[in-house]
């Protein structure tokens, strides 16, 4: 593989990766969260993506049923995805309302879903099918990467729905929605892999209507208040 294509690889994921994450940070710019964490959780998302790789060639080559792997694979992404926010974010200062677990969650997918997009443009890019590399990266802009936004702020908005309820609030939300997170995603993962062209767009179509939701989302985590007795 030549320096050309890896660059350009990894610069057709992390780009369209910044527009969306440029996009959902405006609903936190009231109170904006600092810029090198959230350049730590982008990174850490980034660096997920290996311990990822790893475990699903792992269930690979142990699970031979096509849509338990994909089960599996969705929850080994999901799982990585929430530990790296966990460990660079969630337990800082910086945490301090509601909304910040949805933008860190976020944040962090995005991270992920950057370096999962420059992988599967790498190929097409190294083999000089220039059309392929375009229209994988554009399938994966409106679809793949949405996944992963909506999947890890359903693990965001739990949390941030219990920010001001106890530990094992806290936890039992975080278990919630991870298993939210991992349903959403393995539903996607095997809508497309069984999907002819017509069923592609109708399941572009129901992430999409997350999305509306999980905008939806972002206005009622804003609202919660801790009880005042």
């Amino acid at each position: 593989m030549s320096a050309s294509a890896l660059f350009y690889a990894l610069l057709s994921g992390i780009l369209p990766a910044l527009v969306w994450l440029w996009f959902w940070l405006r609903e936190d710019r009231i109170h904006p969260e600092p810029k090198p964490l959230l350049a730590a959780a982008f990174f850490a998302g980034f660096c997920a993506v290996a311990a990822a790789v790893i475990a699903e060639q792992y269930i690979a080559t142990v699970v031979s049923d096509a849509n338990l792997r994909y089960t599996l694979w969705a929850g080994v992404e999901e799982v990585f995805k929430f530990i790296a926010v966990a460990l660079v974010a969630l337990h800082t200062q910086a945490n301090d309302e509601p909304i910040d677990a949805m933008a860190y969650c976020i944040t962090t997918a995005l991270g992920f879903a950057a370096l999962e997009n420059a992988l599967f443009i790498m190929g097409p890019l190294s083999d000089g099918e220039i059309a392929r590399a375009i229209v994988t990266g554009n399938m994966r802009f409106i679809g793949a990467m949405l996944v992963h936004v909506v999947s890890s702020a359903a693990v965001g908005f739990a949390l941030g729905f219990v920010f001001y309820k106890g530990w094992l609030a806290r936890i039992v939300a975080a278990i919630i929605g991870l298993g939210v997170a991992i349903s959403i995603h393995a539903a996607f993962n095997i809508s497309i892999v069984n999907a002819d062209s017509s069923d592609t767009l109708r399941t572009f179509a129901w992430i999409w209507g997350a999305v509306v939701v999980l905008i939806i989302l972002f206005e009622e985590v804003k609202v919660v208040r801790p009880k005042l007795w």
